[in-house]
C-alpha cells in the first residue's frame, strides 16, 4: 500500500505575542505589517488582512528584534543556555529566508538595532557578554566589536541608533549612558560618556529626535532624562562638537509656577518603560508609557520657575516639573513598545496585549490578547465549534473560533488551572486547579457555579465529565482517580480509584458513560468501570503516558507518551495491536481523533502537529510553525479546524484538511460489530434514550428556575446553553458569548474569586470536602 504524501497544514491564525521583549513590537516602514516575537519564531502580520507568516531559525526564546529603516531586513537575537553562544539572525522581509547569522554573544542578546542607512546591524550582549558587535550587512562580516561599558560604570541594557548619522548610536543602562561612533577604516568604535554628576539613573527606554539634537531616556526613577547630544550641523561630522550633557531629569508639572526648595514633582509610578517621540510638526510632544500602565501625551514646558542653582545642588536626585500632561489613559500593564503609525499609537504591553490609541481622542482599543505562560489544555463545547476554551497559569479564556477574539476571561488569583472541560449541555466549564479544587463556571459570564474542595491532595491534573452531566471523573497529582456525583444542589464523592503511582496526565470517558480510561506518568493506563467503581483492565508500557482518547467505535484506545510512540490498544483484552513512531526526536504530549475515527492528530516537544491516517498509520499533514512545545491539540467538533497550543502561550488555528462531517450511523454500527462490545444496537439505543430523558428533565428544571427570574440574565443564558447543546445555533442565531466585549474591545474579566479561592457566595465545605447545599442552589444551572 502506497503511503500518502505528507503535506503542510494551512495556518489560519496565530493568537500570541511576546510582550515581555523590550521594543518587541515593530512596525514595517510600509505601515501595513507588524513584526514581533513569539517564543522562538518571528511573526510578521498584515494588520489589515490579519495574514501571518513565521520565520524559523532560532532554537530558544527571542529576546530582541528590530526592522531595518528601508524595510528589507529583520534582525532578531535569542537567549541560550549558560555557557552557549546566543546567535543573531538577519532575515529577508520579502523572502522570509535567513540572510546571515553570527554566534558571537554569550548566553543572551540584549538588544539589536539597524543603523539609519540600513548598512549595519548593531547588537548588544547581556550581562554575561557586555559586548557590542557591529555587523556589515553587505559583506556579511563583523565590522568591529567592543566592550559596551567600563568596569566602573553599570551594565548597558539597550541601544538606540541616530536618525541622520549611520555610524553613530547611543547605549544606556544601569548608571551608564554613552554616545558611540563607528570608524569603518580602522574597524573600531569610540565612545563618549554623558556626565551625570551626582545624579544616578537606571535607563530602561530611549528615543532620539529626528535631527539628532536631543535624546530622551526613561528611567526606573519615574522621570525622563533629557540629553543634548551636541552634534555638529554637518551630518558628515561624527564627533560631537562638545561633550554630551545632561539638561535635566523631568517630572510631571503639578500646577505650581514656582517650586519650594527641595520640593519634588510628580513622577511616573514603576518607572518609564517606553517612549515615543512625535514629529516636530506636532510641537515635539512625547507619548510616555509607565510601569503601572499609564500612557500619557506630554509636552515640555519652558516657563516654570525653578529654585536657585545652589539650592538644586543641595537636593539629591531632584527632578524638575517640565512635563505638562495633555491627555492620559491606562492599559493596565507596563508598555514595552510604543509605535507611531500616522495618527495612531500602537502599544505592546507586558501582559502580551496590543492596544491602539488615537492621538486626537486618546481612546484605547484592544486588538490582540493572549496567554503569557504555557497553555495546558483545550476544550470545545459538545458538538459546537464556534468557540473554544484554553487554560494557562493565570486564567481560563474563551475564544471565538472565526475571529480569534477573546470573549471571556476567568481568573482565580494565585492559582493555576491545569485542565478544563465543557459540560455536554453547555451550561458549565468544569476545571481543575493546582490548589486541589474542582471549579465550575458559566461559559457566558464566568460566574462560579460550584466548587469542590479538597478534590485531590496534590492538585487536579485531569478532568472529564459524562454526557449526561451527572458525573465528573478527576485525576490528581497523587495518582488517584475520583468519581463525583454532580446534582443541582450538591456535589458528592462516589468513589476513589487507586491504581496509578504517579500523576494522572489525561482522562477520557467513553460515549456510553459507563467506563473511563486514565493514563499516568508512571507508564500505566487503566480502564475503569465508573458505574461499579472498579478497575476493568490495565496496561503498562515503558513510557510516561501523556495523552489518551477513545476511538469512536468504542473498541480501541490511542495513547501517546514520552517514548515518541502512538499506541493502538484493544479494549477487550488490553493488548497492543499497533505501535507507530510519532516523532523522531521527542515525546508526544497530545492526541485527538475525529468523530468518524479516520484521522488522529498528535503534538509534541518537536514543535510539530501531525495529522495521521488512522488505518494506514502514516502522517498525511504536518504543521511546523509552532514557537514552542505543543502541549495540547484538538479537532473541532465539525472537523473544520485543528487547534493546537504551545508552552510559550501561543494558540495556533489550522484549517483541517478533512472537513466532511462524519455520519453517526457509521461508527455506531462499527461499535456494535466489535468483539469487545457485548451489548447490541437496540440495547445501546435504549440506554441513550434513558440518558436523553434525564437530560430533558434537567433542561425543564433549569428552564423553570430561569423563568422565576435570575439576577444575571438566566433566561438568555439557558437559551444559549440549549443552542450549544443541540448544535442549532445557526437556526436560532449565533450565541451572544461575544456580547461580553466592551466597546473598547476589552474582554470581560469574569469569574474572579477571592485570593484564597473562596467563592463570593460564601459556601463552606463539610468535613468530607463536600460543599453545602446553599452554594449549589445559588447557581441553579446543574
Amino acid at each position: 500500500m502506497v503511503d500518502e504524501d505528507v503535506n503542510d497544514l494551512e495556518l489560519i491564525s496565530i493568537i500570541g505575542f511576546d510582550g515581555t521583549t523590550i521594543r518587541g513590537l515593530n512596525a514595517h516602514p510600509d505601515g501595513l505589517h507588524f513584526v514581533y516575537a513569539l517564543g522562538c519564531k518571528v511573526v510578521v502580520q498584515n494588520w489589515k488582512t490579519k495574514h501571518q507568516k513565521t520565520f524559523s531559525g532560532h532554537t530558544n526564546v527571542i529576546s530582541a528584534i528590530d526592522v531595518s529603516p528601508n524595510g528589507k531586513y529583520i534582525a532578531s537575537g535569542q537567549i541560550s543556555q549558560m555557557g552557549f553562544k546566543a546567535p543573531v539572525i538577519l532575515w529577508s522581509f520579502e523572502t522570509s529566508q535567513l540572510v546571515s547569522k553570527y554566534d558571537i554573544h554569550k548566553v543572551r542578546v540584549e538588544s539589536v538595532a539597524f543603523t539609519c542607512d540600513s548598512k549595519c546591524l548593531i547588537s548588544l550582549g547581556g550581562l554575561d557578554d557586555s559586548n557590542i558587535i557591529v555587523w556589515n550587512i553587505e559583506k556579511e562580516e563583523v565590522l568591529c566589536g567592543v566592550t559596551a561599558s567600563r568596569g566602573t560604570s553599570g551594565n548597558a541594557a539597550l541601544l538606540c541608533c541616530t536618525n541622520l548619522r549611520g555610524q553613530c548610536f547611543v547605549t544606556g543602562g544601569e548608571g551608564t549612558l554613552r554616545v558611540w561612533k563607528v570608524i569603518a577604516d580602522t574597524k573600531q568604535a569610540e565612545a563618549v560618556d554623558v556626565k551625570f554628576g551626582l545624579i544616578k539613573r537606571h535607563i530602561i527606554s530611549m528615543v532620539i529626535d529626528e535631527l539628532d539634537v536631543f535624546a530622551f531616556c526613561g528611567t526606573t526613577t519615574g522621570d525622563i532624562v533629557k540629553i543634548k547630544l551636541n552634534y555638529d550641523a554637518d551630518i558628515d561630522v561624527l564627533d560631537p562638537a562638545a561633550t554630551p550633557i545632561l539638561l535635566g531629569c523631568f517630572g510631571k508639572y503639578i500646577g505650581k509656577k514656582r517650586l519650594v526648595t527641595g520640593e519634588e514633582p510628580a513622577r511616573y509610578s514603576q518607572g518609564v518603560t517606553a517612549l515615543c517621540l512625535l514629529p516636530s510638526d506636532m510641537e515635539g510632544r512625547i507619548v510616555v508609557g509607565a510601569g503601572d500602565g499609564t500612557v500619557e501625551l506630554v509636552k515640555e514646558l519652558k516657563t516654570v520657575t525653578f529654585p536657585e542653582p545652589s539650592a538644586i545642588r543641595k537636593v539629591k536626585m531632584l527632578s524638575l516639573p517640565q512635563l505638562l500632561v495633555l491627555k492620559s489613559t491606562n492599559v493596565n500593564a507596563a508598555p514595552t513598545s510604543l509605535l507611531l503609525v500616522q495618527t495612531t499609537v500602537f502599544i505592546g504591553t507586558m501582559l502580551s496585549e496590543i492596544f491602539t490609541v488615537d492621538l486626537e481622542t486618546f481612546e484605547v482599543k484592544l486588538h490582540v490578547t493572549c496567554h503569557r505562560h504555557s497553555i495546558y489544555d483545550i476544550a470545545f463545547p459538545h458538538e459546537y465549534s464556534e468557540v473554544f476554551a484554553t487554560c494557562s497559569k493565570d486564567d481560563i479564556r474563551v475564544w471565538n473560533t472565526e475571529t480569534s477574539l477573546e470573549l471571556l476571561r476567568i481568573t482565580v488569583p494565585n492559582f493555576t488551572c491545569t485542565c478544563i472541560q465543557f459540560a455536554c449541555d453547555g451550561k458549565s466549564i468544569v476545571s481543575g486547579w493546582n490548589d486541589g479544587k474542582i471549579r465550575a463556571f458559566t461559559p457566558q459570564t464566568g460566574r462560579l457555579i460550584y466548587e469542590i474542595h479538597n478534590a485531590h491532595s496534590k492538585g487536579v491534573t485531569a478532568v472529564a465529565i459524562t454526557t449526561c452531566g451527572l458525573q465528573v471523573v478527576s485525576g490528581g497529582g497523587e495518582g488517584q482517580v475520583r468519581v463525583w456525583k454532580i446534582t443541582p444542589t450538591y456535589q458528592k464523592l462516589q468513589g476513589i480509584l487507586q491504581e496509578h503511582k504517579s500523576s494522572v496526565s489525561c482522562i477520557q470517558i467513553s460515549s456510553s458513560d459507563t467506563e473511563a480510561v486514565s493514563v499516568s506518568l508512571d507508564g500505566s493506563c487503566v480502564i475503569w468501570d465508573i458505574v461499579k467503581l472498579a478497575r476493568k483492565r490495565s496496561l503498562f508500557a515503558n513510557t510516561q503516558f501523556m495523552g489518551v482518547c477513545y476511538h469512536p467505535s468504542g473498541v480501541q484506545i490511542v495513547t501517546t507518551g514520552s517514548d515518541r510512540k502512538i499506541g493502538y490498544w484493544e479494549l477487550y483484552d488490553a493488548s497492543l495491536i499497533r505501535e507507530i513512531e510519532g516523532s523522531r526526536s521527542s515525546g508526544l504530549n497530545a492526541v485527538d481523533i475525529t468523530r468518524d475515527g479516520e484521522r488522529i492528530v498528535t503534538g509534541g516537544n518537536d514543535q510539530c502537529v501531525k495529522v495521521w491516517n488512522y488505518h494506514k498509520g502514516n502522517p498525511t499533514h504536518v504543521g511546523a510553525d509552532h514557537a514552542g512545545a505543543v502541549t495540547a491539540a484538538r479537532f473541532s467538533p465539525d472537523n473544520r479546524y485543528i487547534v493546537s497550543v504551545t508552552s510559550d502561550g501561543g494558540i495556533f488555528l489550522w484549517k483541517s484538511p478533512y472537513i466532511t462531517l462524519p455520519l453517526q450511523e457509521s461508527w455506531q454500527s462499527a461499535r456494535c460489530s466489535s468483539r469487545s462490545t457485548r451489548s447490541t444496537c437496540s440495547e445501546q439505543a435504549e440506554q441513550q434514550g434513558k440518558l436523553a430523558a434525564e437530560r430533558e428533565v434537567e433542561e425543564h428544571a433549569a428552564s423553570a428556575r430561569s423563568a422565576q427570574g435570575s439576577k444575571d440574565g438566566g433566561i438568555h443564558e439557558t437559551r444559549l446553553e440549549q443552542c450549544i447543546c443541540n448544535g442549532t445555533a445557526k437556526s436560532v442565531g449565533t450565541p451572544d458569548i461575544g456580547g461580553m466585549l466592551k466597546r473598547n474591545g476589552m474582554p470581560k474579566r469574569g469569574g474572579t474569586t477571592k485570593s484564597n479561592g473562596t467563592p463570593k457566595s460564601g459556601g463552606t465545605t463539610k468535613s468530607n470536602g463536600t460543599p453545602n447545599n446553599s452554594q449549589g442552589t445559588s447557581s441553579g444551572k446543574l
